[in-house]
């Protein structure tokens, strides 16, 4: 790994190579399985919060967050082209392996979504790891998660035209602030405490957030 030094001080931590290692494949796969039986549990569980929803169906989408996660956790972790996408499949997968009420469509929700969080962080050519670059990472999966849902799958037929637009922009700030933001904070944190060492990551702690 290479650390340069641009301008007005501000740090672009990359990879030499962006050839994927045997210690990328292997946290990166811990992260999607654990993410994976979170996504398991969160699905057996969310539905107590819908009575915060019954005034305003698609504000249910302000919690669609956390099935968006791993995208942008697995990439500013791992820092490797494909690693938000496959983060975020391989998540959906496990999750409909040990059982989800949304079936096997899980599977096209993880792809849609990690391919959401993947072309934020391909266009920043993968050097860019900083805060804005997770928030709109964060927000692109909800914003194509909630394109999915809405358009595509067409979960809610009920919904008039400007309740499935609202749906969208709910997942989509859903998607920055519990994908972009807490997944941000949660690689900080696991590199101060010397779990990344192996990885491109290990220094984020001391990374400029804006930088």
């Amino acid at each position: 790994m290479s650390t340069i030094e641009g301008r007005n001080g501000r740090n672009t931590t990359a990879p030499k190579t962006n050839a994927w290692r045997v210690v990328d494949i292997v946290i990166a796969a811990v992260i999607a399985v654990s993410s994976g039986v979170i996504f398991w549990a969160w699905n057996n569980t969310h539905h107590v919060f819908d009575v915060l929803f019954l005034a305003f169906p698609p504000s249910s989408a302000l919690l669609a967050g956390m099935w968006l996660f791993p995208a942008v956790l697995g990439a500013l972790i791992i820092r490797k082209p494909g690693a938000a996408l496959f983060c975020e499949l391989v998540a959906a997968m496990v999750s409909a392996l040990l059982g989800s009420e949304f079936g096997l469509t899980v599977l096209a929700s993880g792809l849609v979504q990690g391919l959401g969080a993947e072309a934020v962080f391909a266009a920043f050519r993968y050097r860019r790891w900083n805060l804005p670059v997770a928030l709109l990472a964060g927000a692109m999966a909800g914003l194509f998660g909630g394109i999915n849902d809405a358009f595509i799958f067409r979960w809610f037929p009920e919904y008039t035209m400007a309740m499935q637009l609202t749906y969208v922009a709910f997942m989509t700030i859903s998607g920055m602030v519990i994908a972009g933001l807490l997944s941000f904070y949660a690689t900080r944190a696991l590199a101060k405490t010397g779990a990344l060492g192996a990885l491109a990551s290990r220094k984020a702690a001391t990374e400029p957030t804006f930088g």
